[in-house]
């Protein structure tokens, strides 16, 4: 069976279980600073970027968990920051889709109190007595951020039909990602697989676009030596107890196309893999379908279009909020005044297209260049263009 996997940026991650069943495991954090190696802005034509890209936040996780009524883990090493996209992988011994619900809490004097964002199931795979599923949360809200007390770590628990005899959560939380669901998540697919030798998990390609997430998490029964996925991949950490052995992959993908994350497993026995490969997006972007053309002083320039557009570079038709238009670089060649930008500057999309139909600018000038924005729409910067006869 084919399937797709990718990622994007992880570390070192778990730590102590929150249940008292669960063992200890390594744990990390990531760098919150502007410089980290992880941030990079999408790469949009005649985009001026805001967004500083798809990072990783915070990560942590934990295996050996098992007999109880949830599986769970805690952000023990600082609760991520409010709006980040949230993915949460639960693995468990079992062929039965044990999962009842997923839902986020705050541990409060040994109690859970609901937090509230809302958790999509995006893949489930099972084979061969083993199982995993993906869910994932965006724009997440309702915690304390940072936490200052034990008491305020947030966590995420699968709340089970049925105990299991071993599982575990990985956590995963990311800066940068859209906030609006249906436009977070891109492309998805599970796959499984088995293999006594030698064995190539080739899950399929999967489709990317610029600057989104490829998130590939795999799981198996064998623990053994294995190969994790060549360029554009970066192996982010395994997981592993007696029974469980788990790793996470990623990328950030620049330009549209399609990735495939190939694993060498070497197994010395009958073992099973799976994987969950989940693409999650960046915020939608502009881009100027038709661009300010050179105009006399205060004459009407024709009309000025933009498209909202996602990752793939497809006109996001869904998208009808407003988009703002202003003067990016003022070519005035008058050194005792700038240029005014006058006219409609505020329009509402339409199927993803905003037009902005009456602008005009008072002074002549060279290299005039404006700048569109919008709430939660990564800005564009217009090609330069001359007001006045030049």
């Amino acid at each position: 069976m084919r399937t797709q996997t990718t990622i994007t940026n992880l570390s070192a991650f778990l730590a102590a279980a929150l249940l008292a069943t669960a063992c200890s495991e390594p744990t990390g954090t990531a760098p919150r600073s502007s410089t980290d190696a992880a941030p990079r802005a999408p790469a949009f034509a005649t985009t001026a970027a805001t967004s500083t890209g798809i990072a990783i936040d915070q990560f942590i996780g934990t295996l050996n968990e098992g007999g109880g009524p949830l599986l769970i883990k805690g952000f023990n090493n600082g609760n991520p920051h409010h709006g980040d996209a949230l993915v949460a992988t639960f693995f468990w011994l079992g062929s039965t889709d044990v999962i009842d619900s997923v839902a986020d809490v705050l541990t409060t004097g040994g109690a859970y109190t609901p937090v509230g964002n809302k958790y999509t199931r995006v893949e489930f795979v099972t084979s061969g007595g083993i199982s995993m599923a993906t869910y994932v949360a965006t724009n997440i809200q309702g915690y304390p951020d940072p936490f200052l007390t034990s008491s305020d770590v947030l966590a995420v628990a699968a709340y089970l039909k049925q105990p299991v005899l071993d599982g575990g959560v990985l956590l995963t939380a990311w800066s940068g990602v859209n906030a609006v669901s249906a436009d977070a998540l891109g492309a998805h697919s599970q796959g499984s697989g088995s293999g006594s030798g030698t064995t190539i998990a080739d899950p399929g390609p999967i489709t990317v676009g610029d600057g989104a997430l490829a998130y590939a998490v795999t799981m198996s029964d064998g623990l053994v030596p294995r190969e994790p996925p060549g360029p554009p991949f970066t192996n982010l950490t395994v997981l592993s107890d007696a029974s469980i052995l788990g790793e996470v992959d990623y990328a950030v993908h620049s330009g549209v196309g399609t990735v495939d994350p190939v694993i060498t497993w070497y197994f010395n026995s009958p073992s099973t893999w799976l994987t969950n490969t989940i693409v999650l997006n960046p915020p939608l972007h502009l881009g100027f379908s038709a661009q300010p053309r050179t105009t006399m002083p205060l004459l009407t320039m024709p009309p000025v279009q933009v498209t909202v557009l996602n990752a793939l570079g497809t006109q996001a038709t869904t998208f009808n909020g407003q988009v703002t238009i202003a003067m990016g670089h003022n070519g005035s060649v008058n050194p005792l005044m700038a240029g005014t930008l006058s006219g409609t500057t505020t329009v509402n999309a339409v199927n993803g297209v905003a037009t902005f139909s009456n602008l005009s600018i008072d002074q002549p000038g060279n290299g005039y260049t404006l700048v569109v924005s919008g709430l939660r729409l990564t800005d564009a910067e217009s090609a330069p263009f001359n007001i006045g006869p030049f």
